[in-house]
């Protein structure tokens, strides 16, 4: 099976002093309103007059929102009408009991390297096709199509990328707290204190969603024990009860043993999901519920549904580097795969390999694009085109989310495996052997199965 490969390097977010959500069950459908046999200039694609696509996803709110922009420019420029189907988590089970029914959608947008082994695994997915390969080989970098393929054959077409390796700051907070940007663990924990010092509590934690808490885990455990062992974590050739995960979550439990520095305490964090960590930490001027926030670029679509402007209210600083490590980047993605042999699945997948497509989302925010020939400037300020040029010039250098390769019962699913172990440790940090034995019991499970 394809998994990600490449040395770890600093993707330093540029304008900075230093799922994405849960599907809601219901389908949408856009009608186009003009047919087009091609673009003008750029990306080929046919006429799809009279027949339907559809897309499921597990994004909601704003990220839907923009998605559908994407999908109606699609339809624009085809003639086809698009249906976006909200999907839930975990979106191999989702997808499963929709494909039992016979009402597979034309495509899946996959957010787990997992999910599309899984969907080759059963026998769902597509291969590519010629026109979506030759848009992959002309805008993507290898490491990238590599991402997308299994056992050397191109499935998955990578559309939003995402950089997991950012902290997002309150300025108004720093300001006044006098606080610094941190560029070690050790100087992030004083960071912390400082502002709660100053009266803000520090760090917003969304413990609702335990996909959050594997994303704290991962760059922990890049920089403090280093590429290779991540590697070999995430194909489960190392045990959960190693040593290096013992440092690890004992490290995390440096902040979540401290519930003065957690917004709510671990109980509050537990019960904040993604967006209101973000939307809390950038409302209430100066005295927001805290000061800053972990996560990756698409942070910034919900800092725009508040009055915080990025690049001036809201900055971002890259996760700072663990002990002697070097700081960690991992990196995250969705990935269109095809479920069904039809000329509008195989379409949608040239079209999101496509420049054009990518900009529709880039000028919206919260979104970096993978694809290297996307006009940079197209992105909305300063914070986000430094993110998304340094993932460009990363290359194939890049690590990809631990969790999202593992089998999905173990890394990607609600309520079982590492999300349900990792909420049970940010509410009893001081129990990391019996979290340790916890996790390999039911990484074992899942790597058997």
């Amino acid at each position: 099976m394809a998994v990600a490969a490449g040395t770890a390097v600093a993707l330093t977010a540029c304008g900075s002093d230093g799922d994405s959500g849960k599907g809601d069950d219901d389908t949408r459908e856009h009608s186009a309103s003009a047919s087009a046999e091609q673009t003008s200039p750029g990306v080929q694609l046919p006429k799809l007059d009279g027949q339907t696509v559809k897309v499921a996803a597990v994004w909601s709110g704003a990220e839907r929102d923009a998605f559908e922009k994407v999908l109606a420019d699609f339809g624009k420029r085809t003639g086809a009408k698009t249906e976006y189907v909200a999907a839930q988590d975990p979106v191999i089970g989702f997808l499963e009991s929709k494909i039992a029914g016979g009402g597979q959608p034309d495509v899946a947008m996959l957010p787990q390297v997992g999910a599309i082994q899984q969907a080759v695994e059963r026998k769902w997915a597509k291969p590519v096709g010629a026109e979506a390969q030759a848009e992959l080989k002309k805008n993507y970098g290898q490491g990238w199509q590599d991402l997308g393929a299994v056992d050397g054959k191109q499935y998955g077409v990578y559309f939003k990328a995402a950089n997991k390796s950012l902290v997002w700051y309150n300025t108004a907070v720093f300001d006044n707290a006098g606080a610094e940007v941190p560029h070690s663990w050790a100087d992030f924990l004083k960071t912390a204190q400082t502002v709660a010092d100053s009266g803000v509590t520090p760090v917003s934690v969304a413990g609702a969603d335990g996909w959050t808490l594997t994303d704290w885990f991962e760059n922990i455990y890049l920089s403090q024990a280093g590429p290779e062992k991540y590697d070999r974590l995430a194909r489960h050739e190392i045990k959960w009860t190693d040593a290096s995960v013992k440092q690890a979550l004992t490290t995390l439990g440096q902040l979540f043993g401290k519930p003065d520095l957690l917004a709510g305490g671990a109980k509050g964090a537990l019960a904040t999901d993604f967006p209101a960590s973000v939307t809390q930490t950038f409302t209430g001027g100066d005295q927001p519920k805290a000061g800053m926030v972990f996560e990756a670029d698409f942070v910034g679509i919900n800092i725009a549904e508040t009055d915080a402007k990025i690049g001036t209210d809201a900055k971002v600083f890259p996760f700072p580097a663990v002990g002697s490590g070097q700081a960690p980047a991992v990196v995250g993605g969705d990935a269109a795969v095809a479920l069904k042999d039809s000329k509008g699945a195989q379409a949608l997948l040239t079209y999101l390999a496509s420049p054009e497509a990518a900009a529709i989302w880039a000028k919206t925010g919260g979104f970096i694009s993978p694809n290297k020939a996307l006009d940079t400037g197209t992105y909305p300020n300063d914070v986000q085109r430094g993110i998304a040029e340094a993932l460009i010039k990363a290359g194939d250098d890049i690590r990809y989310d631990m969790s999202d390769q593992m089998p999905q019962s173990f890394g990607g699913s609600p309520n079982k495996g590492e999300w349900k172990a990792l909420q049970d440790f940010l509410a009893k940090p001081k129990d990391v052997a019996a979290i340790q034995q916890r996790l390999e019991r039911d990484a074992a499970k899942a790597y058997k199965d």
